[in-house]
């Protein structure tokens, strides 16, 4: 399956995109994690810190065992704080 992969903050400026296609056949998150750390260094560095990421699979925030069956977009970003 084809997923759209947005990245937000920190994640972008260390990735150096904002947002790509990525053909996967990952099951979970977590799935799909391991397989953009395997494919360059910079995904790896971005990835390294999984406590400071969060995740939204179609716009609903997930945890990382969250399936990805007919998911359309993974959206990675720092948490959020109030202020």
């Amino acid at each position: 399956m084809t997923v759209q992969i947005l990245y937000f903050a920190w994640l972008r400026e260390r990735i150096g995109i904002g947002r790509e296609d990525v053909e996967t056949n990952a099951a979970t998150v977590a799935d799909l994690i391991a397989q953009l750390r395997a494919r360059e260094d910079r995904y790896d560095t971005a990835f390294s810190d999984m406590s400071a990421v969060r995740c939204a699979v179609d716009q609903v925030l997930v945890d990382l065992d969250a399936s990805l069956a007919g998911a359309r977009e993974v959206a990675f970003f720092p948490p959020m704080t109030g202020g």
